[in-house]
């Protein structure tokens, strides 16, 4: 990630995902990075002639649901599997990403964590 906006987003992503517990910063072999727990990936940023992007993991009808909004669009190759793309967000969209983000977060962690975080988050 070169430009100023791609680090913002990294930093933006780090912020979030990096505040949960045990996950960690990854390059995977396309050299894009990854937000992992326990060895799975929950958030992934990337980058094309489009600008820089987010994917995260997703429940099908939370996808469905974010896809019938115009900036959320499938994760190329791996959206059949309910991950979710959005380019280059903005500073308004971070209340929604974060909740998305921690949504992917427990869908990717081991039950012990998300037991964890449940009790954690009680409302």
């Amino acid at each position: 990630m070169s430009s100023q906006e791609e680090l913002g987003l990294l930093e933006s992503a780090r912020n979030v995902c990096l505040a949960l517990p045990e996950a960690v910063e990854h390059i995977d072999g396309f050299g894009h990075t990854t937000f992992q727990i326990n060895g799975k990936s929950f958030v992934r940023l990337g980058e094309s002639e489009k600008g820089s992007s987010l994917s995260f993991k997703s429940n099908r009808e939370t996808q469905e649901w974010l896809l019938q909004k115009e900036y959320f669009f499938k994760t190329p190759y791996i959206g059949h599997h309910g991950w979710v793309s959005i380019r280059n967000p903005r500073k308004e969209n971070w209340v929604e990403l974060t909740e998305l983000i921690q949504e992917a977060y427990l869908l990717a962690a081991p039950k012990r964590l998300v037991r964890e975080w449940m009790e954690l988050h009680k409302k």
